[in-house]
């Protein structure tokens, strides 16, 4: 049986205020291509399908005319997707019931019992091979929230003063982390269950794993601050391989069997410096044969020149042709993003028409300029500036400076809880 693994497509991507629409068309074809050559039973999108919470309607033509297109082409084909932390969870599951005629299945949010449990079932999927005949189960399991997790019924009661204990959860990080390991572990016991000998158990997941790297400045944190990794020691012996989706970089993580495809598109210039990919996974029974890397051709280049000073920087953005022979004929939109970066001796109000008077008449699209000050910075503030600080961060840092000293950890966990909470009343507000 073989699967197709990926994550991460961040669809309606705003790229320094341009659209990425037409990269993430020819990415889509560029899979139909692949699925059709290929012949997979499975396809697992592992979360972050759109970009934002509320995706413009071109971004979501982009995915349903995707799933109506690899249901025509390959009608055998089981898709399981689920929702990730850019995701709004119920979008993902609204057309549910009409997906599940492309043979899709949309998995966006967790669901309980009145008994307490996590309804578990729901996300459990056949994965059936061309011939109808069941040869593994995916535990698809979306992106969890913590106010999905934190108040379910023992959770509420091991944080309570009265009944706290050295085990007990301690901080809202804490909570979270042993919320989601309950639903993991919930799903994982479920799927062991359901399956025949010879069936292997596929976890998908969207998550932060302890131990993977992540990318520079592209990948938004999922909750208080990184409290929130797993271990990979979650995953029993009994998956056969766990398919992974949030951050951008494909990696393994602890095993070979533990993967993040990563990102189709290069989602910051800070991204261009490792391959991009979607992850062919071949079973034999309840076991992993070989998981082959399929590379993802990239249709629009990006460029990042600098850091130098200005005189060197105007000079090799005067003397580069951004674009081979073979392109001079490109229409605008494949043309190279171009990101530049500047050192000064001192600020300059005509940066800006300087570099465009050396890009004049180049096929590139200037989307960024960075600029530093030659004089060395504090070591506190080296390499930093608004963009690369979050709120939290800012918060600590205007605390110790009107009060001399680092903010407590309970001050901080209000914060990011405030932060979270911001975030997910967002999310609740998306329903169409």
């Amino acid at each position: 049986m073989k699967l197709i693994h990926t994550a991460d497509w961040h669809l309606g991507q705003c790229f320094h205020g341009q659209s990425r629409h037409n990269e993430h068309h020819d990415f889509l074809d560029w899979l139909l291509e692949t699925l059709s050559e290929r012949q997979p039973d499975a396809l697992l999108i592992a979360g972050d399908i759109f970009d934002v919470i509320n995706p413009s309607m071109a971004a979501q033509a982009l995915l349903y005319d995707f799933l109506i297109k690899a249901h025509e082409r390959l009608p055998q084909l089981t898709i399981v997707m689920i929702a990730g932390n850019h995701d709004s969870g119920t979008r993902v599951e609204l057309p549910a019931p009409l997906l599940r005629r492309l043979n899709t299945h949309a998995l966006g949010r967790i669901l309980w019992h009145d008994s307490g449990e996590p309804d578990v079932d729901r996300l459990i999927v056949p994965l059936p091979d061309r011939h109808g005949v069941i040869r593994a189960w995916c535990l698809a399991l979306p992106f969890l929230r913590p106010a999905e997790v934190t108040g379910a019924p023992d959770e509420v009661a091991l944080s309570d003063t009265s009944q706290a204990s050295e085990t007990a959860p301690r901080t809202a990080g804490d909570r979270y982390v042993r919320g989601m390991v309950r639903v993991h572990e919930a799903l994982f016991e479920a799927g062991i269950q359901k399956r025949a000998p010879g069936q292997a158990l596929i976890a998908m997941s969207h998550a932060h794993l302890h131990g993977a790297s992540v990318s520079e400045h592209s990948e938004r944190p999922i909750v208080i601050g990184g409290e929130e990794s797993l271990s990979a020691s979650l995953f029993p012996a009994e998956v056969a391989y766990v398919a992974l989706g949030h951050l951008h970089k494909p990696q393994r993580v602890g095993s070979d069997h533990i993967r993040y495809s990563g990102s189709p598109l290069a989602m910051d210039f800070s991204e261009t410096h490792y391959p991009h990919q979607v992850l062919e996974v071949t079973l034999e029974g309840e076991h992993v044969n070989e998981v082959t890397s399929l590379p993802i051709p990239r249709s629009v280049a990006m460029h990042r020149v600098g850091p130098s000073s200005l005189d060197e920087v105007l000079d090799a953005l005067a003397g580069t042709d951004f674009l081979d022979d073979t392109q001079t004929d490109l229409p605008r939109e494949k043309w190279p993003w171009l990101d530049v970066r500047v050192i000064l001796k001192a600020p300059r109000v005509d940066l800006r028409p300087l570099i465009e008077k050396a890009l004049k008449g180049k096929a590139v699209r200037l989307v960024s300029i960075t600029t530093r000050m030659a004089q060395p910075p504090a070591p506190e503030q080296r390499g930093e500036s608004l963009d690369t600080l979050g709120p939290a961060e800012l918060f600590a840092r205007t605390w110790a400076r009107e009060f001399g000293d680092a903010p407590p950890d309970e001050v901080m966990q209000d914060v990011q809880a405030l932060l979270q909470t911001l975030h997910d009343d967002e999310s609740s507000e998306d329903t169409p």
